[in-house]
């Protein structure tokens, strides 16, 4: 039987926080779904802790494949999804009991939307709550999404507009998801379902934290492409800012 929702989930080297990950899929009041985890090469225990999971319920697939990175390997996992929703959970991140419910229930009942995103809150490496997230605070409009990814977490896809607008593009590896839903914006309605019900993990090995630079140019270049999209590039043009910021720090102090 075709699940009405899949849940993707890609993983690299992540058994401190997969366990997590995973049970607050399994936890879901939801129960129509497969949860896709999508091993993008570990070499650490991440195979071992995710087969695990899958041995003990039938709704988790559990997909080995060579390391491709992020972009390469969420595009290969949302292709093997089965799903008429999908979601995406990272693997360091984890749900509120209640996301699959409340974001597929818009879905089922406007057609005309593509996307639904929810609020989110902001965790540090043991869990603890650390505030709001910020980007869900800021205002969806189509135009502003070209300066603020503010559809940032939890996300639920149509799969028709996945599709319609030709799914993840991996040459935008770690923005890959910032230039799918400018171009999700530009094909259907985006809704946002204002409660936090996805809980964001920062820690040290943060892809967002450790290829910044990178993010910074791609966004760029995702930007200027959406306003020629939008037959926009002849009235506005990209202008990118780096601000650096630096402080001092007396040797041999903590």
């Amino acid at each position: 039987m075709i699940p009405v929702v899949s849940v993707v989930m890609t993983v690299y080297n992540r058994e401190l926080y997969l366990a997590k990950a995973i049970e607050s899929v399994l936890s879901q009041t939801r129960k129509d779904f497969e949860l896709l985890v999508w091993d993008d090469g570990s070499t650490d225990r991440s195979i071992t802790i995710a087969q695990s999971y899958a041995k003990q319920d039938k709704r988790i697939r559990v997909i080995l494949a060579e390391h491709q990175g992020q972009g390469q390997a969420l595009k290969a996992a949302f292709a093997a999804a089965r799903g008429i929703y999908i979601g995406q959970v990272d693997s360091d991140d984890f749900l509120a009991p209640t996301a699959l419910e409340e974001t597929a229930a818009l879905l089922d009942v406007y057609p005309q939307v593509g996307l639904v995103y929810t609020d989110y809150v902001v965790i540090d490496e043991k869990g603890w709550i650390l505030g709001e997230g910020e980007r869900c605070q800021i205002p969806y409009s189509k135009d502003r999404l070209l300066i603020d990814f503010m559809i940032f977490h939890f996300r639920m896809i149509r799969r028709s507009a996945y599709e319609q607008v030709g799914g993840i593009d991996e040459s935008f590896e770690s923005i890959e998801d910032y230039e799918l839903c400018l171009r999700l914006s530009e094909a259907a309605e985006i809704q946002h379902l204002k409660k936090a019900l996805y809980y964001y993990r920062t820690h040290n090995d943060n892809l967002s934290l450790n290829k910044q630079v990178d993010q910074i140019f791609l966004s760029h270049t995702a930007i200027k492409q959406a306003l020629q999209r939008r037959g926009l590039s002849d009235q506005f043009e990209s202008h990118l800012h780096i601000i650096g910021k630096f402080s001092l720090r007396k040797i041999g102090s903590d």
